[in-house]
């Protein structure tokens, strides 16, 4: 198994606690911006082996169960901005009311533009 952090082994990073679930998915930002206009993202989270935290572009996201986020699943763990994490939509209706399409990362675009086509997200194969 590699031993480096950044390494993917079988669908998932490694990390210190063993294998991390790696998925594609649609990462939004809320804080600071009014009902679902904030910047979004699809591409690869990291998450934990208990799924409370995520890791996506160098931040650390904690689950945001009952800290009454309305509209936020998760929040940053050192700015406390708040996140919503979903699984991208094949009709890329993911952003409610935002401005614009989501950025899609550049090491995700391959397996996206797949899904979009039909194919199974990467680690989802089996539903």
């Amino acid at each position: 198994m590699p031993a480096t952090t950044n390494s993917v082994y079988r669908g998932g990073s490694v990390g210190q606690a063993g294998i991390m679930p790696r998925r594609i998915m649609f990462v939004q930002l809320k804080t600071g911006y009014d009902t679902d206009r904030g910047p979004s993202w699809i591409g690869w989270v990291d998450f934990s082996k208990t799924w409370r935290t995520a890791y996506f572009r160098g931040r650390t996201l904690r689950r945001a169960t009952g800290l009454g986020l309305f509209d936020a699943n998760f929040y940053d763990a050192e700015t406390d901005e708040a996140f919503w994490i979903s699984g991208p939509k094949r009709d890329r209706s993911d952003t409610r009311y935002g401005p614009e399409e989501p950025t899609v990362e550049n090491d995700a675009a391959d397996a996206y533009r797949a899904f979009l086509q039909g194919a199974p997200l990467p680690g989802r194969e089996d539903g």
